[in-house]
């Protein structure tokens, strides 16, 4: 009895002043690594313009998304390699040294000059910087949840590292705030720039009157880059008053230090079997649906369902106001009843919600397009000539009739049934009464290809246009649209905050007890390593292949809804081997014992 009275006291004291401090320390730089991460992804097609100018917009903004990509490509490696510093010098020092890699990235791309000026080395900087991004992210999370749990009381692991679990949705909510404050005041006060091409000559339009772009997409996208600089110099600042972890000084004080962390923490099976699970049986779920509540909820948003980029920000925006407190809400609540049911919980409720919850968001954001998905479109084709368009980096070329004409209905959120036709046979879709026959791209070159390809998209065009597919933004009058940051207060708007605001929910479910569940499977020795990999490469490359492989699926069925598929089963599969594999009761765990 007396047991229980001294953790319920525990658990319920305020938190000291040096937790706190503690927390701010790791929340602050936290918030700035995601800020920066965020904001090369929403800036990639304005980046790309300065940097790859080279090349035509198509292969330019190919490159940027490159680049964007670089950053998930390497956070695993990263995970590598600071999760070794991590439990070889210490938690607090390798916790500098990943904020200041990122943050002195993040300053130098608002430094660097662009193709104009430095030729090829630009873009070649640029992506390494990026790298080097991807490289101390990958170290940034690891150290954050174990500096904080370290630290935490018994009996409140959830709820203080809850506080480091909301720094990614605050990173991103801070990202698209400085996006749309610089943007609105740089292009509202400054005249428009002139467009340059490689050579550093003025591009012309067809009337002969010179390019002109919007003074933020010429330098005025530096600046978030550059103000970063504030954020990392509190965030240092705060950091270099810290001591170390209490956990890593007592196990250097009894000489128990590994050795050789990764060895130990991935070559040995009894630590590995631990890593693969956590990966499969809590953190794939996890990532899925995080990037389908937050990155793909703002993708959808915007290219599926065709609300304009500054309203789906609002809206995404209002819904990450909403919504973050739940982190805190679940952490402190896995405190009481376990990080595996709720993380579990919220993995099965997405997979069983995710279609009705997103066809709610077509109707309700843009009724005219879901009204036009009732129009019965069919694409007959020779199934040998269709491929998967599975395109994650935008390098892959698609021309058989079939794929031409798949693509241009996705990219139209048309939704449409595929039959077999005969072999060899150049495909062909007939959207209502209107029969359009398409074309082999391999075949055709240079004018006769330019020609036949924007006739084809004419005849398609005019036809959905005819079957109420609203392809013209400015005359869809049912479409959602916000003319300031607090233009929400219309039944449809509010309906979609409140949409997405569920979404958010979800990924504070999966994701508000995560950091304390990761840290518990781990024993001090290897856990930063431990834990650092399995979730870098879940939310990394689980996560963040979702887009690509969400359109694909789109693309290859003919629906929509279709591509949240891939969201579903990986969620549905977290919860099998969660059930099956992961250990309960961690949350009673005394971390300081192993």
């Amino acid at each position: 009895m007396a047991m229980q009275s001294d953790v319920a006291a525990v658990r319920s004291r305020p938190m000291t002043a040096e937790e706190r401090k503690v927390i701010m320390a790791s929340s602050a730089g936290t918030i700035f690594e995601w800020y920066d991460f965020y904001l090369y992804g929403s800036l990639a097609a304005i980046i790309g313009a300065q940097f790859f100018t080279a090349f035509p917009e198509a292969t330019r903004n190919v490159f940027a998304l490159l680049a964007f990509a670089a950053g998930f490509i390497v956070r695993p490696f990263g995970a590598l390699v600071f999760g070794a510093m991590g439990d070889l010098i210490g938690r607090k020092y390798t916790f500098l040294a990943t904020i200041l890699i990122m943050g002195i990235s993040t300053f130098l791309v608002g430094l660097l000059p662009g193709y104009q000026s430095w030729g090829v080395a630009a873009p070649i900087i640029l992506i390494a910087l990026r790298m080097a991004q991807g490289l101390a992210l990958g170290g940034e999370y690891g150290g954050a949840a174990v500096y904080v749990a370290e630290h935490a009381p018994q009996g409140q692991r959830g709820y203080f590292t809850a506080f480091i679990q909301t720094t990614a949705t605050i990173g991103l909510l801070l990202s698209l705030i400085v996006i749309l404050m610089v943007q609105g005041y740089v292009n509202g006060n400054y005249p428009e720039v002139a467009v340059l091409d490689a050579a550093g000559a003025a591009v012309m339009n067809a009337d002969g009157t010179p390019a002109m772009m919007k003074a933020f997409n010429s330098w005025g996208w530096r600046i978030p880059f550059l103000g970063s600089i504030g954020l990392l110099l509190i965030s240092l600042y705060i950091r270099l008053q810290m001591n170390e972890s209490p956990a890593f000084k007592k196990m250097k004080e009894e000489g128990s230090q590994s050795k050789a962390p990764l060895r130990e923490a991935f070559g040995q099976w009894k630590n590995a079997k631990i890593a693969i699970i956590a990966l499969l049986g809590l953190v794939a779920g996890q990532a899925v649906v995080w990037y389908s509540g937050q990155f793909y909820a703002l993708f959808y948003v915007q290219n599926v369902i065709k609300v304009d980029s500054f309203t789906a920000n609002v809206l995404v925006a209002w819904s990450l106001i909403l919504g973050t407190g739940g982190f805190l809400f679940f952490g402190s609540l896995s405190d009481k009843i376990g990080r595996k049911p709720i993380i579990l919980a919220g993995c099965l409720i997405a997979a069983i919600t995710y279609f009705p919850v997103f066809e709610l968001l077509t109707k309700t954001a843009n009724p005219a397009l879901y009204n036009a998905h009732q129009t019965p479109i069919v694409v007959t084709a020779d199934p040998e000539s269709c491929s998967f368009q599975f395109n994650p980096t935008g390098t892959a070329k698609f021309t058989s009739s079939c794929d031409i004409t798949k693509a241009l209905l996705a990219k139209s959120s048309a939704n449409y049934t595929t039959v077999e036709g005969p072999a060899g046979s150049v495909a062909e879709v007939k959207i209502g009464d209107t029969l359009i026959p398409s074309y082999e791209a391999a075949a055709l070159t240079g004018d006769e290809a330019k020609a036949t390809k924007a006739a084809f998209e004419k005849s398609v065009n005019d036809a959905l246009l005819a079957a109420g597919y609203p392809l013209v933004a400015d005359k869809n009058e049912t479409v959602a649209k916000a003319s300031n940051f607090v233009d929400i207060f219309t039944g449809q708007k509010l309906l979609i905050i409140a949409i997405l605001t569920y979404l958010i929910l979800l990924v504070t479910m999966v994701y508000g007890p995560m950091a304390a569940m990761l840290v518990e499977l781990f024993p001090t020795r290897i856990r930063y390593s431990g834990l650092s990999l399995p979730y870098h490469i879940g939310n990394g490359w689980f996560g963040g292949l979702l887009p690509a492989t969400a359109f694909a699926i789109s693309a290859q069925t003919g629906n929509i809804y279709a591509g949240l598929w891939y969201a579903i089963v990986v969620a549905l599969m977290t919860v099998v081997i969660g059930v099956l594999f992961v250990p309960g009761g961690t949350h009673k765990k005394d971390i300081f014992a192993d």
